[in-house]
């Protein structure tokens, strides 16, 4: 190391740590920032969203999900170690203890800066014949390889998914795409929780309607095996077995810090590390951490939450990479945006739910219209359904869930602005959005949504 060059060390080299380790190379060179960065798997700098669709055939992959690869990092300068895992943090020390998942072998790095970057991982309960041949989780590009190469092998062409979040409903679609007949178990009311229940409804209904079984309140106990440790079934608390050649587990993530939890460093009550503003460790001025291991402030409810997106990450990489490389940039929070789809159906939702509203103690009112998602009159106008919830006595806008056809989901970013910007539904109504009839009525259905909720607002008084 030159005298006076700083070792920047990254944990992680997916989109956070990655992001964050490019921008710190922008901001200064090799003679004023050494950067090692280490990776467990094969990949770095890859599109994890991106699995299902290269699952269900519609994308080539893997390296048709990959941004940059480990040679092209390497290439700006950055000592990228794939297949090698950080196994130990000494805070005291400032090094790092990682394991060459090849050799085995195990060596101390330095650092001045540390960045930690580790990512969630799949909720795997633990339940009998859960880590049997044939059972998937889904989070990385080398699961995602794992499971390709059980499909092509495996005989049968049935598969149960566990879980109907956004990995639950995106791999049923896809297992569909591949031939498959599906069945998704899930504990709940209704698939996707991420919704209220009625919404969640309509889900469930869309699904059933694809050819996709949902069984809801089916809480999973059991996975059985054959003779030779494969699965062959799913076994729920009811006594019910659902037959499989192939498990899907879609349970959702969390964090992983079990590094950060054995060094001591601070977590929220989900798990995932506490950061400021500027995505630095609480109380330790030379760590920063982003990405899915992280808690993030949820604007609207005024909490922390964790919540898994690589848009998120990656914007959390670019500030990470602004701090270390002597810049300045904060990520404030999230409103709690998200879509997905199942076949030709989108899901979209943004801010709070009813739940979310009742557990910080809002007051608030709710309004659900039924649309479509072009002029009425329009060739293949498809329905949508879209639900808000406003503040009871100001009207602002807390949340915003719509269910519909092709052109229905991407309207929840007005919702996203509007709540990042604290407006009521009474503003909402005013926007001056595009119209033309293949792309919305007169009236667009979140222009109705508000509308119908400024009349609950005004009918609930104070």
């Amino acid at each position: 190391m030159a005298n006076g060059t700083e070792r920047l060390v990254v944990v992680g080299g997916d989109a956070a740590g990655m992001s964050a380790a490019s921008q710190a190379r922008r901001l200064k060179g090799p003679a004023e920032l050494e950067i090692t960065a280490f990776e467990r798997g094969h990949f770095t700098s890859y599109s994890a969203c991106g699995i299902p669709y290269w699952i269900g055939g519609l994308v080539d992959g893997p390296d048709e999900l990959i941004a940059r690869t480990p040679e092209e990092h390497r290439a700006r300068g950055i000592d990228l170690r794939t297949r090698t895992e950080v196994v130990e943090l000494d805070l005291a020390g400032a090094r790092v203890r990682a394991r060459d998942l090849e050799s085995g072998a195990e060596y101390w790095t330095g650092y001045d800066k540390l960045v930690l970057a580790t990512g969630a991982r799949p909720v795997r309960p633990r339940l009998p014949g859960i880590g049997a041949h044939g059972v998937h989780g889904v989070q990385t590009l080398d699961d995602g390889q794992r499971l390709m190469a059980d499909l092509e092998r495996t005989a049968g062409r049935r598969a149960v998914v566990v879980g109907a979040g956004y990995i639950g409903v995106e791999m049923a679609e896809a297992l569909l795409g591949r031939g498959f007949e599906v069945t998704v178990l899930h504990r709940g009311e209704q698939p996707m929780s991420t919704l209220d229940p009625d919404m969640g409804g309509l889900v469930h209904s869309a699904m059933n309607g694809m050819g996709i079984r949902t069984v809801a309140r089916a809480e999973v106990t059991e996975i059985l095996t054959d003779a030779e440790g494969r699965a062959r079934a799913v076994v729920t608390a009811a006594g019910e077995e659902y037959p499989a050649d192939v498990v899907v587990l879609g349970l959702g993530v969390e964090p992983r810090t079990a590094l950060a939890r054995a060094a001591g460093l601070p977590l929220g009550e989900s798990g995932g590390l506490l950061t400021d503003l500027s995505m630095r460790v609480r109380g330790h001025e030379n760590i920063w951490s982003g990405g899915d291991c992280v808690e993030v402030l949820d604007l609207v409810a005024g909490r922390m939450r964790h919540i898994a997106l690589g848009t998120h990450a990656n914007k959390h990489g670019q500030v990470i990479g602004s701090g270390v490389g002597g810049g300045y940039a904060t990520f404030p929070g999230v409103v709690g945006t998200a879509v997905s789809k199942v076949c030709d159906l989108e899901i979209a939702r943004t801010g709070l739910r009813e739940r979310d509203a009742l557990a910080v103690g809002l007051r608030f009112v709710t309004a659900t219209i039924s649309s479509t998602n072009t002029a009425g009159y329009y060739p293949e106008a498809a329905e949508m359904t879209v639900k808000m919830l406003a503040e009871r006595r100001t009207g602002r806008l807390l949340g915003c869930q719509i269910v519909g056809g092709p052109g229905s989901a991407k309207r929840v970013d007005i919702a996203a602005v509007a709540l990042t910007a604290g407006m009521t539904v009474d503003q909402i109504v005013s926007l001056d959005l595009g119209y033309a009839p293949p792309f919305s009525p007169v009236w667009d259905p979140v222009l109705v949504a508000a509308r119908k909720a400024v009349t609950a607002v005004r009918a609930a008084g104070v």
